[in-house]
């Protein structure tokens, strides 16, 4: 910055002394111009505006000069005291900068941290009576995860890891151009994640209560990033894909937190769907079931209403045949006859007729 500002001043200075010396040349041919004494005077009189000349111009050079070093003085001297206040605020921000690096010195100040942002993105995301903060997923222990998610009629539990001082030796070892140190760095942040998987696993992980998956949050999208990547050097296995399938963990970053759990809350929801689409039909089967049991019943029923009836007629056929009994009762000659048949229900009204005539 001062030398573009000096390179200024000298272009600046440069400028004015051009225009000075015009200005005065052409005042020099205006006064010979409107004098016409004899050549010597003309000389003479020329040695004396060049020498005028050169006097008001070292008087002008000088002053300027003046003026111009006294601007520079000003300038550089701001421009230290800037340059003081900058180094200062510098000095300031690495003694905060060393603080905050002594206060997450520990792992556990690293891990609070990272649940502290778990806790500010779920915040973010989901409604605060969809979560739960140091929910217990077993009875029979104190262990409690950081968060669990409401799906349904389960909970998802969230935990956070961040293993700064592996993350941190990787990065050390890729700067220092250190291959065998880097793929040992990665190797050890692998089996970090994954005692942290079984972990998880271990305590957080109890169907019907929870689901039978887990999520570990990682804090920033280059840990996630470096998690990706990983393959077993022996199986070539991604690191992700081992989690899921031997402990049933799912990493994700912050970017891929939101897409998870929205992924999972509209899978749950078709599941249920699917539940009440599997009870609606069991509910029409049943029902169908009692049509046909009914059916039956109304075709049992007819049959018993037709022997009803078939009873009925034989009842009345008998009172007819008693009745025309007990008619004939009245006629002596007909109880007589009956008497010599004995059979009384065989009587016959119109032989007995016969008989009397």
């Amino acid at each position: 910055m001062i030398k573009l500002y000096s390179i200024g001043m000298d272009s600046l200075l440069t400028i004015l002394v051009i225009i000075s010396l015009l200005a005065n040349f052409l005042a020099i041919l205006f006064l010979i111009k409107r004098k016409h004494p004899d050549p010597v005077n003309n000389e003479q009189l020329f040695k004396d505006e060049l020498s005028s000349l050169k006097n008001t111009f070292s008087q002008s050079f000088g002053s300027m000069s003046k003026e111009i070093a006294k601007d520079m003085t000003g300038a550089l001297t701001k421009v230290d005291e800037k340059v003081s206040v900058f180094n200062q605020q510098v000095s300031e921000l690495n003694k905060s900068q060393d603080n905050f690096s002594r206060i997450l010195s520990g792992v556990k100040s690293y891990g609070t941290l990272a649940e502290f942002g778990l806790g500010a993105l779920l915040k973010d995301l989901l409604p605060a009576s969809q979560y739960v903060a140091n929910a217990k997923m077993k009875e029979d222990t104190s262990e409690t995860v950081e968060f669990a998610i409401k799906l349904q009629d389960v909970m998802l539990p969230i935990d956070s890891h961040w293993p700064v001082e592996k993350y941190k030796a990787i990065d050390d070892a890729y700067n220092a151009n250190d291959k065998d140190a880097q793929a040992e760095a990665r190797k050890d942040l692998a089996s970090a994640f994954r005692l942290k998987a079984k972990t998880v696993n271990a305590k957080y992980i109890a169907p019907p209560k929870s689901t039978d998956f887990a999520i570990v949050y990682v804090p920033t999208e280059g840990l996630f990033s470096e998690l990706s990547s990983y393959r077993d050097p022996k199986t070539k296995e991604l690191l992700l894909q081992e989690l899921r399938t031997k402990y049933k963990v799912t990493i994700s970053g912050p970017n891929t937190l939101s897409a998870l759990l929205q992924s999972y809350h509209l899978g749950f929801q078709t599941l249920k769907v699917q539940q009440h689409a599997t009870q609606i039909y069991n509910d029409l089967r049943n029902i169908s079931s009692r049509f046909e049991k009914h059916f039956d019943g109304i075709k049992e029923l007819r049959k018993k209403l037709e022997q009803a009836m078939q009873a009925t007629d034989s009842f009345g056929r008998d009172a007819r045949s008693i009745m025309n009994t007990l008619g004939n009762i009245k006629d002596p000659e007909q109880v007589e006859i009956a008497s010599k048949n004995e059979n009384v229900e065989k009587l016959n009204i119109p032989t007995s007729k016969q008989a009397k005539n």
